[in-house]
């Protein structure tokens, strides 16, 4: 059996780029499922759409990229500069243009700035999917033709919460869900909320170095961690075989809003 020593070092060392989870798959990790498929939602409403479609923050394109039906015409946003060249090189042979964006600030708070202005003309689309992604409710119905429909699954509040407990950190305060928040930004923006429902994924990891690893690469699930900050509390639940698979549950929703 590794040691811990080598499962951190391991889990330092390994690879990321793009969006691309797989060093995580099992044996490292098992992912769980929600009571809707983001994938078939997007998918559904993109087969045989006569105008383009848009995917907000679309990583490296890995599931862009491996959508069953995609609209013709389809362009990606991507904020993150080194996404930005992944991404356009894994779309590009499928003729899907990747712009980079500004990027929208946490809209999971009424106070979240005016940044996130879409680089496209009015009515330019007739599907937006945003799968993560921040986004200004505003912009979207702007960029979306009458008619057009915004698909959005978003990380909810206290998704992180059993990464604090197993760290030993004190819970944020939050409050239990911010859907209320996003259907007030759509309804404002003036779309028409279609359906909206709350899920939870029973994720599995099978060591410390799969939660390691995924604390390094998706650094703001909490922000109070550090390697050196927490490696006790890493190596105690190292030697604590009992933890192990350690549940951790993540929280999300989605939205779906339609263009009058």
């Amino acid at each position: 059996m590794p040691t811990f020593d080598e499962l951190v070092s391991e889990a330092q060392a390994a690879p990321f780029s793009g969006w691309d989870f797989s060093w995580l798959d099992w044996p490292r990790a098992r992912a769980g499922r929600l009571p809707w498929s983001y994938r078939r939602e997007v998918a559904r409403r993109a087969a045989g759409l006569a105008g383009p479609m848009l995917d907000m923050g679309t990583g490296g394109g890995e599931r862009l990229s491996r959508l069953p039906s995609r609209a013709p015409r389809t362009v990606a946003t991507e904020a993150w500069l080194p996404n930005v060249s992944v991404s356009a090189q894994r779309l590009a042979p499928l003729g899907i243009a990747v712009v980079q964006d500004e990027g929208a600030p946490n809209n999971n708070s009424e106070a979240y700035g005016t940044r996130g202005r879409l680089p496209f003309r009015e009515g330019a689309f007739g599907l937006v999917a945003n799968r993560h992604e921040a986004f200004r409710a505003d912009e979207v119905s702007r960029v979306l033709a009458p008619g057009g429909t915004f698909v959005t699954q978003q990380i909810d509040f206290h998704s992180s919460d059993d990464l604090y407990r197993l760290l030993g950190l004190e819970l944020p305060e939050q409050p239990d869900s911010w859907l209320p928040l996003a259907r007030k930004q759509v309804r404002d923006a003036g779309l028409i909320v279609q359906a909206a429902a709350r899920g939870e994924e029973r994720h599995e990891l099978r060591d410390v170095g799969a939660l390691v690893y995924y604390l390094r690469v998706v650094s703001w699930a909490v922000p109070e961690y550090s390697l050196d900050r927490c490696r006790m509390a890493l190596r105690a639940a190292h030697e604590t075989p009992e933890l192990w698979p350690a549940l951790f549950r993540q929280r999300l929703f989605l939205l779906v809003a339609a263009k009058p």
